[in-house]
């Protein structure tokens, strides 16, 4: 994609985990997304990825359609069985990447569950800074999702890297380049924090930005508060919540950022099951037009 108006991809999140991404790619390639996020929720279940890539590949043929970002998502510093599958999955999916054209893998750092958020420091350094030697070699680099899976900082079972406290810490055990963030408006807003000035700070810090939105119901809060009965915050497809792509997108330019936003889609209260790609083309037209770059003709 030559267009340097265009040199941030508008895209969406194919689950590879049944080893179907290459299905679901060729069934949506021609909807108008730019580029694919394929993911696995926990473990590869043993598929042969280096296959899975070609197929992948194969599926988007010659199209202007690029897979910058594998997902693996589970939490890897624990020592169940699927635990240690996430932490396989991850290696498989740096060891890999190139297979699908991929130069990044995102995912949770994981989390010594039910304990303190600083008591997983110790694990997170151990394991990461491995994981991190291993996608050097590769030219691969390692994003997290600021997403905390119902966790907070007294306890939780995923992921650690949720919270801009969080992240001074980690990157503090982990200062290698190659160690970033997968990061959307959507999981700070959903702890009442401005994504705008998180932007300005961390887009240096940025690797891949998942296309997902909040709702804040003020009323809510002003009248339950955000502990009682009554949710407080719905996750939306961008398009339909509160954030201002148009100035997340101005800032990542400012700060010099490129790459994909891949859409993460199903999460929306109401734009879900039947009604998903609804919404999902609904996103990709609306960041479309907060990147700009793209000229709609009207009239004759």
């Amino acid at each position: 994609m030559s267009d340097p108006a265009k040199s941030i991809r508008i895209g969406t999140m194919i689950s590879a985990s049944a080893g179907k991404s290459a299905e679901r790619i060729a069934e949506i390639a021609d909807l108008g997304f730019e580029s694919f996020e394929p993911f696995f929720w926990q473990t590869t279940n043993g598929q042969d990825l280096a296959e899975l890539g070609k197929r992948s590949l194969d599926a988007i043929g010659d199209r202007d359609i690029t897979i910058s970002t594998l997902g693996m998502f589970g939490n890897p510093l624990e020592d169940q069985d699927m635990d240690r599958q996430t932490l396989q999955g991850w290696k498989d999916c740096i060891d890999n990447a190139h297979h699908f054209g991929a130069t990044c893998v995102a995912g949770f750092t994981g989390r010594v569950r039910n304990k303190p958020l600083t008591d997983s420091l110790p694990r997170y350094k151990e394991v990461w800074t491995e994981l991190a030697a291993r996608a050097a070699d590769k030219g691969v680099r390692i994003a997290f999702e600021n997403c905390a899976m119902d966790g907070n900082w007294a306890t939780g079972d995923w992921n650690i890297a949720h919270n801009p406290d969080a992240w001074e810490l980690m990157f503090n055990e982990t200062p290698q380049d190659n160690i970033g963030l997968e990061w959307e408006p959507c999981h700070q807003m959903v702890y009442l924090i401005d994504p705008l000035p998180q932007v300005r700070k961390w887009a240096h810090k940025i690797f891949h930005v998942h296309g997902k939105d909040a709702t804040i119901r003020w009323e809510v809060i002003r009248e339950h508060g955000i502990f009682g009965k009554h949710p407080f915050v719905f996750m939306r497809t961008p398009g339909f919540g509160d954030s201002n792509w148009t100035d997340i997108l101005s800032e990542l330019r400012l700060a010099g950022w490129s790459g994909s936003i891949d859409i993460e889609g199903w999460h929306d209260p109401v734009y879900r099951g039947d009604l998903e790609m609804t919404g999902q083309i609904h996103a990709l037209n609306h960041l479309k037009a907060a990147r700009g770059g793209d000229y709609v003709p009207v009239g004759p």
